[in-house]
C-alpha cells in the first residue's frame, strides 16, 4: 500500500468517528501524512460528499436535520477549532459574557470572540464570525464560568465594577468557580481587584 493511499485511509477511519458538524482542521491529521498529501485528500473527500468545507481550512462531516435541514456547526466551536490549530487561547466576548451573566440586558449582534491570537473575520455559511485580538490576561480562566466573570468585568469597565457587581456574579458561580475567581485577582488591573477587596469587606462587615 502506497504512503498516500495509507494517509487517506487513516484520515477516512478518523473522520468516520467524528461526530457529525463537529468542525476540524487539516492537523489534526498531520500524524497520518504530509501536510500536502492530507490537504489532497480532504480535498477529495470535500468532492465526494463524504465532509464538506465550512470556511478556508475548516472542515466538517455534514449534519441534517429534519427540521432544519444542513446544520452549521456552533461559532464558538469554529472559533476554538481555528484557534486550536495555532495553539492560540479562544474566549467568550465580554459582551456576550456579561449578558450570560445576567450582568446586562444587551444582546450583541454579532458573533465575535476574544482571542490570544490575530484578529479576523471568518464567514461561515451566511454568518461572519469575528476573532478580537485580546492581551492573553483578559482571557485568564477562559472556557469556565470564573473566565466568563472576568471577560464580562473587562467589558463593563471601572465605573461599573462595584463590590454590589461582585455579590451579582457571586450568586452566579458556584462557590468553586467564586474562589478560582479570587485567586485571579493578582492578574487583574488594581481597579478590578480593588472591587473585590471592597466586596470581601462589605460580606465580611456583614458576618461581622
Amino acid at each position: 500500500m502506497s504512503t498516500s493511499i495509507k494517509t487517506a485511509e487513516l484520515i477516512r477511519q478518523r473522520i468516520e468517528k467524528m461526530s457529525a458538524g463537529e468542525p476540524f482542521t487539516p492537523t489534526a491529521f498531520l500524524a497520518f501524512g504530509t501536510r500536502a498529501s492530507v490537504d489532497q485528500t480532504l480535498s477529495r473527500l470535500v468532492k465526494a460528499g463524504t465532509i464538506e468545507r465550512v470556511t478556508r481550512g475548516v472542515f466538517m462531516r455534514p449534519e441534517v436535520s429534519r427540521f432544519v435541514g444542513k446544520v452549521m456547526p456552533e461559532p464558538l466551536k469554529v472559533a476554538e477549532t481555528i484557534a486550536k490549530a495555532t495553539g492560540a487561547i479562544v474566549g467568550i466576548h465580554g459582551a456576550e459574557a456579561a449578558r450570560r451573566l445576567e450582568l446586562t440586558t444587551q444582546v450583541p449582534t454579532q458573533s465575535v470572540f476574544s482571542t490570544s491570537g490575530p484578529s479576523k473575520r471568518i464567514r461561515v455559511g451566511k454568518m461572519d464570525i469575528r476573532l478580537q485580538h485580546v492581551c492573553q490576561r483578559k482571557l485568564a480562566l477562559a472556557g469556565r464560568p470564573a473566565g466568563l466573570a472576568i471577560a464580562a468585568m473587562w467589558y463593563l469597565g471601572k465605573t461599573q465594577v462595584t463590590p454590589s457587581l461582585i455579590e451579582k456574579i457571586r450568586r452566579k458561580l458556584s462557590g468553586d468557580e467564586f474562589e478560582a475567581l479570587k485567586c485571579a485577582t493578582s492578574s487583574m488591573p488594581a481597579w478590578m481587584s480593588d472591587a473585590f477587596l471592597r466586596h470581601g469587606r462589605d460580606v465580611g462587615g456583614v458576618h461581622g
